[in-house]
């Protein structure tokens, strides 16, 4: 059984509403056989009538009559569909699911998003905040458009992810003040194996550099005294006001409380030769999504203006 197209109603839907198939054709620019054979190949694959043919005058049938009703619904619903794609296309309207770690996604990122809400007031950002492995597998699985993280990507899915740099930030080692520390701008690397640690959980994309700073300047993991595991960065830092430890956290995390002297960074000193150098924790912002699913146009405008420098996104802010 051949289908009922969309041509097909629009034919029909002309002829009922001019009742001759002459005018019908001239409205559609169409021929006047042409909607002769569309009404005979509708009434044939059917088996009804559509029209009664008295004479010259053409009436509509019972059956002509529901066909009219059901054929203008669907082509109002493919009129909206048509209308709602070139809206998306034209940024209109749409949907950006992004996934973000948490120190991007609370201090980084609501920048961005404010810029491109008073670009595309009419998009609607949907973000979740996690670690940093909670994102990759996300954006894997296409639960996110765009995952932003602080880490390196899960091993495994490092094909199946594309990656990017879009900013940066440092690592500070900070104390408070019931800390030793808190009295001397600086330390020697030697000295990080002395005090107690609080870290971010595993798959902390926080806890991912900083590990792996360590472990490059030389320090075994296995000789830190950790005494608590956290999983936010706000938590450790409530935490480290009041406490003897010390702990990894992001530059964009502590920037108001070391204003404040409420805590302190401290500069590590590298002891292990005679050129004494300070030494830093700087970490990159990685932008990820599928390297196989579609981007949208909103995706793309997104990642245009994740890739505004600090200083431009400001500026256009102003604006």
């Amino acid at each position: 059984m051949a289908q009922m197209t969309l041509d097909q109603l629009r034919v029909f839907l002309a002829v009922a509403k001019y009742l001759h198939f002459t005018r019908a054709a001239d409205a559609l620019y169409i021929t006047q056989p042409a909607v002769s054979a569309a009404i005979q190949n509708l009434e044939s694959e059917y088996g009804i009538k559509l029209f009664h043919r008295l004479g010259r005058h053409i009436e509509i049938t019972e059956s002509g009559k529901l066909l009219q009703v059901e054929a203008q619904k669907i082509l109002d619903q493919v009129a909206l569909a048509e209308q709602g794609l070139r809206e998306l296309n034209d940024l209109q309207r749409g949907e950006l699911k992004i996934g973000s770690s948490l120190t991007i996604g609370n201090y980084w990122l609501p920048e961005k998003i404010s810029y491109f809400q008073r670009c595309y007031p009419k998009i609607n950002l949907n973000c979740t905040l996690a670690n940093t492995e909670e994102i990759c597998i996300g954006t894997a699985t296409g639960k996110f458009d765009i995952g932003l993280i602080e880490g390196e990507v899960k091993p495994g899915l490092e094909t199946i992810l594309e990656q990017e740099v879009i900013g940066s930030d440092r690592l500070l080692i900070i104390v408070g003040k019931s800390h030793p520390w808190f009295q001397h701008k600086q330390i020697r690397l030697s000295q990080l194996t002395e005090t107690d640690w609080i870290m971010r959980e595993a798959g902390s994309g926080t806890q991912q550099r900083l590990e792996e700073a360590l472990v490059r300047w030389g320090i075994n993991l296995h000789s830190l005294k950790v005494n608590l595991i956290l999983n936010t960065g706000e938590m450790i830092k409530a935490v480290i006001e009041d406490s003897q430890a010390a702990a990894g956290i992001s530059d964009l995390m502590v920037r108001k409380e070391l204003k404040l002297g409420i805590l302190r960074s401290i500069r590590i000193i590298d002891d292990r030769n005679k050129k004494s150098q300070e030494l830093e924790l700087a970490r990159p912002f990685l932008r990820i999504k599928h390297r196989e699913r579609f981007q949208t146009k909103v995706s793309q405008a997104f990642e245009e203006i994740l890739s505004l420098n600090e200083q431009e996104s400001r500026q256009q802010l102003v604006l």
